[in-house]
């Protein structure tokens, strides 16, 4: 069974889980929090972040002892899954060991599982490789755990083999799915695929498209319509090929994210129709009644895959004087964006992965932060980072770009709702904006607050507020 939805780690929430021990979710809620996802919510898989955090690599044993009535029923590795997000050497020099360590629990918990299940059932086999850029770096992962982690058991030590020693080693090789979060490994998806699958027999292969940090790089547009190129080769890689290509897409609550809310499943859903995963982040998970949460899963569930359709070379010369409007709006903001994102909570014990926008490009001599604070600040001082780029572009060359991003005068519309016109006061670029904004209805009550942080009232408790009213973090 092939997941519809993967519940993940970010920290887009505004309301507190109720089984959360505090604000920042740590560890231990980690746990529950996979449980909640799997027996309540009725999430087909869950991400296990191993970046930037200490392992908590016992987790599918904690699974098995706290909830072992429900996972007898519903089998992990079989109808539900665990896949882990692992550190990038390539990139996270820091980092780099804890691959290794995350590596040599998966036979550690297909231990577990054989003595839980009383059969050969892996609950680990697959591991995300995020800010992926070449095939070599995934078979890197692939060689490493097939030679170094389940091969060595054959080696011998002294004078007996490994696993005659200390049991086989189990499973003897793992899947790789790489994360694409830069323009151009997004846009080489199909082609950096297809060299890692040359020589390898397998059934299917999962991709994973990143949306946020593209938005965060390239603007919102450009960050949609890269995924939905990418998504319609990968397709033309799987009639190529005959193997089976199985995207995920990483989508949050905020438009720029994804508008992936319990309201605009539908939306989504048509807007990616090839993508077999959505990502269910913790805003769609605790900002909503749980009642609204599950109806949106088994919508999800039920719901079909379709056809990818392709994007038009036209559309992408339009967008290269959108990025460079965006860019040059976005070095403007930049220093405030820093100071406002400082306010900005935390919702879990540490930062997720250092990301592609952090090693990749500073803006006035410093890095912009992660994707859910950045929303966060632009939303908080009433310039909705969705609007960013936008009057670079004629209305003529936005209904032709609406043609292949289904959502984009939806999305719009969303963004004017929280835009506040006083904001051009401080930066003057923003006044085609306030024109454009007359023909959209705006929130009065995120204005006010909005307007006391542009003031200089920057507060944690107005951030989380203004977030109630629209109903996710960042």
């Amino acid at each position: 069974m092939m997941p519809r939805t993967m519940s993940t780690q970010h920290p887009d929430n505004v309301f507190i889980p109720f089984f959360a021990g505090s604000p920042t979710m740590g560890g231990e809620d980690e746990v529950i929090e996979a449980f909640y996802a799997f027996s309540v919510l009725g999430i087909d898989e869950q991400m296990w972040d191993f970046e930037g955090k200490e392992v908590d690599e016992f987790v599918v044993k904690k699974l098995f002892e706290r909830y072992g009535y429900f996972f007898k029923r519903k089998k992990l590795g079989k109808e539900l899954r665990l896949t882990p997000r692992v550190p990038n050497p390539s990139v996270e020099k820091a980092e780099a060991k804890l691959l290794l360590e995350t590596l040599e629990a998966i036979p550690r918990s297909a231990d577990y599982a054989r003595l839980f299940y009383g059969e050969e059932l892996p609950p680990i086999f697959e591991v995300i490789l995020p800010m992926t850029t070449s095939s070599q770096e995934l078979n890197r992962v692939y060689e490493l755990y097939r030679h170094y982690i389940a091969g060595k058991q054959y080696k011998r030590v002294h004078d007996i083999k490994l696993y005659e020693w200390i049991g086989e080693f189990y499973p003897s090789e793992i899947a790789v799915i790489p994360l694409f979060e830069s323009r151009e490994a997004i846009l080489g998806a199909a082609d950096i695929v297809r060299e890692y699958l040359h020589g390898k027999e397998v059934e299917y292969q999962r991709v994973f498209l990143a949306r946020s940090d593209p938005a965060m790089n390239y603007g919102l547009i450009s960050a949609v319509l890269y995924d939905k190129l990418a998504l319609f080769e990968l397709q033309e890689l799987e009639e190529e090929t005959g193997i089976s290509i199985y995207p995920i897409i990483g989508v949050g609550g905020a438009p720029f994210r994804g508008h992936f809310t319990p309201e605009n499943v539908d939306g989504v859903l048509a807007e990616y129709p090839s993508v077999q995963t959505f990502t269910i982040q913790s805003s769609f998970k605790y900002d909503r009644t749980p009642k609204d949460v599950i109806r949106a899963i088994e919508w999800i569930g039920e719901s079909k895959r379709g056809e990818a359709q392709p994007v038009p070379r036209e559309a992408f010369e339009i967008l290269r004087k959108y990025e460079a409007r965006y860019s040059k709006e976005l070095r403007a903001l930049a220093p405030l964006i820093r100071e406002v994102a400082k306010f900005v909570p935390s919702r879990r014990r540490r930062k997720l992965h250092i990301g592609l926008f952090g090693y990749s490009r500073e803006v006035n001599g410093s890095a912009l932060p992660r994707a859910i604070k950045f929303t966060a600040s632009l939303y908080s001082l009433g310039v909705p980072p969705e609007l960013l780029g936008l009057s670079a572009l004629s209305e003529k060359e936005l209904e032709f770009l609406s043609e292949y991003y289904l959502g984009l005068y939806r999305d719009i519309e969303f963004a004017f709702r929280y835009f506040n016109p006083g904001a051009a006061e401080k930066f003057k670029f923003l006044k085609p904006l306030v024109r454009m904004a007359r023909e959209y209805e705006r929130d009065e009550r995120h204005g006010e607050i909005t307007t006391r942080i542009l003031q200089g009232e920057v507060e944690e408790s107005l951030i989380v507020e203004a977030a109630g009213i629209r109903g996710f973090l960042g």
